[in-house]
């Protein structure tokens, strides 16, 4: 399973990319705005919104392109691995 975490902390992402793995899905993190990022969340299979880290302008971009990918997302105010381990127990299994 692919997906896409948007917010978060930036000293998380390797704790967040592990936690992905030991679910068995693949992860790509983005915890700031950068150029392109439109181009580069691509077609995942779940979206993760951190909406406590996250900028309005993010959060609208990911939703654009959660629409056009057909792709799942989730909100969690909180950006912690506990939080994250609940949404990939629920859409990953395990």
């Amino acid at each position: 399973m692919s997906i896409v975490i948007v917010g978060g902390n930036d000293r998380m992402i390797r704790f967040y990319k592990d936690t992905c793995e030991d679910f068995g899905c693949r992860a790509k993190v983005f915890t700031q705005m950068r150029d392109g990022l439109k181009n580069k969340i691509g077609s995942p299979d779940l979206i993760i919104l951190f909406t406590g880290t996250v900028s309005h302008k993010m959060v609208q971009y990911t939703l654009e392109e959660a629409r056009r990918s057909n792709a799942q997302v989730r909100r969690s105010h909180s950006s912690s691995l506990a939080a994250l381990r609940n949404i990939l127990s629920e859409h990953c299994g395990g």
